[in-house]
């Protein structure tokens, strides 16, 4: 039985702050739906075996300059705990100038690397607090197609209406949710991006640009209006402008006009550069972006949806993922929806179907709890504790999911299965709903493809990828002999 009370995880931040370097070796710390992501001055401070040993940690990963604690779904109480224990400078300092600093960038690769790692947590860092809203405000939309398509709700009520809204706030308004957390990211102006934001989406703008109204006229080009409701990129750029921009203000501007002067500068500035040249050559690549993923999927949509899900947890061990997820983002805000999605959703349902092979098959009590919780995991969309928790850790789990996620991937691209929203597994199948349609043959092939997927990697696993005489790769205890390392069979 799980328990629902509320850890205290003081004594947990404490010892992943010691493991790390202390905190004079953290720059800054984020964290995303599972893991604790430390931005360190020295990486080789951090005990990675030790901190793998601790109760609460299910593993570790070095990925884009970024020391990445995996402690699971009660990462954002472990945060808040791991963030109350630094010094405020610690979170809140201009880490994006420090945060990479793992290559040599003296180097032309070792410079490219730098740049490339920066942007990579730039984007994340600005899209992760997001993706739990976005997941459930989908969520909520396939059900309301559900209740519209059974005539519960019509489109024409005020329940709809209100529903609706719920739905739509957190994509209309994600240029301001964006800008936000770049800000924030980059130790910038939050509240200043945040109305910058609010300007590229006033009703003003967008009506204009439903009416293919232009700005003005150069030469022969005309710069148009563009609508930028579902945006990220444009705001991502224009956060940036906006640290720059008032960072250079500061050094020259009187103090005593600094809080009047400044906004102004800089709403007149970033607002008209975003819509005139930055925003509407961003929309277009971004358009470009998603309809170029589209066109690929089109040309043998099974074999990539194949090649896709056999690796792509791959990469969720590695932390890359996130990485990818904003491409997903960009996919529902230029197009409405995601093959892309669609197909990795598969991956999640892999796993889980794996750890819940071992928990059924094992008769020993830890491992029962620990492949239930993970496989639960799983089918609420996040992988870690089953990956970390079991997967991995008996290796030949892992590889049977890869294997069920594979012919997932290949049966949803053979479907041409779509998505609606970010969030997959079985707790995201009301995403296969399409709004416009309601419940269509696209729904029930998702719910095909996700039970054989989840079936496959139950039957894998239970026949041959695991047995009770396995060695689990056990967390070590401070070992007396730091040479001596735990055997995995």
């Amino acid at each position: 039985m799980l328990s629902m009370a509320k850890k205290d995880y003081t004594a947990l931040a404490a010892e992943i702050i010691e493991l790390v370097g202390g905190k004079e070796n953290i720059d800054s710390v984020i964290h995303c739906v599972t893991r604790l992501r430390f931005y360190l001055k020295d990486q080789s401070k951090a005990d990675t075996e030790q901190i793998k040993a601790l109760d609460g940690v299910m593993g570790v990963a070095e990925s884009s300059g970024q020391y990445q604690v995996v402690v699971g779904p009660a990462v954002d109480d472990i945060y808040k705990e791991v963030t109350a224990q630094l010094p405020a400078t610690d979170t809140a300092d201009e880490s994006t100038e420090t945060e990479f600093d793992s290559s040599n960038q003296n180097t032309f690769y070792g410079s490219i690397k730098n740049n490339f790692n920066r942007f990579i947590g730039l984007i994340t860092a600005s899209v992760m607090p997001v993706i739990n809203i976005l997941a459930a405000a989908g969520i909520i939309k396939g059900f309301l197609a559900v209740l519209t398509s059974f005539d519960l709700v019509t489109e024409t009520g005020k329940a709809y209406l209100i529903i609706n809204a719920m739905t739509d706030a957190v994509f209309y308004f994600l240029p301001i949710l964006v800008g936000f957390n770049a800000a924030k990211k980059l130790n910038g102006n939050p509240l200043l991006t945040a109305v910058i934001g609010g300007v590229i989406i006033h009703p003003s703008i967008l009506e204009a640009a439903n009416a293919d109204a232009g700005i003005f006229t150069l030469g022969t080009y005309e710069f148009p209006f563009v609508a930028y409701t579902y945006s990220i990129f444009p705001m991502i750029l224009a956060a940036w402008m906006i640290k720059k921009l008032e960072d250079w203000l500061k050094t020259w501007v009187s103090f005593y006009i600094q809080s009047i002067f400044i906004p102004i500068v800089v709403i007149g500035v970033v607002s008209s550069i975003t819509i005139i040249l930055t925003g509407p050559v961003l929309v277009g690549l971004s358009s470009g972006l998603a309809n170029g993923l589209e066109t690929m999927l089109n040309v043998n949509a099974p074999v990539f949806g194949a090649v896709i899900n056999g690796f792509y947890q791959i990469l969720v061990v590695f932390g890359l993922h996130w990485g990818i997820i904003p491409v997903y983002v960009n996919d529902f805000a230029t197009l409405g929806y995601s093959y892309l999605s669609a197909i990795v959703s598969m991956t999640i349902v892999g796993q889980g179907g794996a750890a819940l092979a071992v928990a059924v098959k094992s008769k020993k009590a830890e491992i029962k709890e620990i492949g239930y919780a993970g496989a639960f995991s799983a089918f609420c969309g996040i992988t870690e504790p089953a990956i970390y928790g079991i997967n991995l850790r008996f290796r030949r789990p892992f590889i049977c999911a890869s294997i069920a996620s594979a012919a997932g991937g290949f049966l949803t691209g053979l479907f041409g299965i779509n998505m609606w929203s970010i969030i997959g597994s079985i707790i995201g199948l009301p995403s296969f709903i399409d709004p416009a349609n309601g419940i269509t043959a696209n729904f029930w092939y998702a719910v095909f493809v996700t039970f054989f997927t989840l079936f496959l990697a139950f039957i894998l696993t239970y026949m041959w990828g695991y047995n009770d005489k396995m060695i689990m790769d056990k967390k070590r205890e401070k070992p007396k002999n730091p040479a001596k390392a735990d055997i995995t069979e």
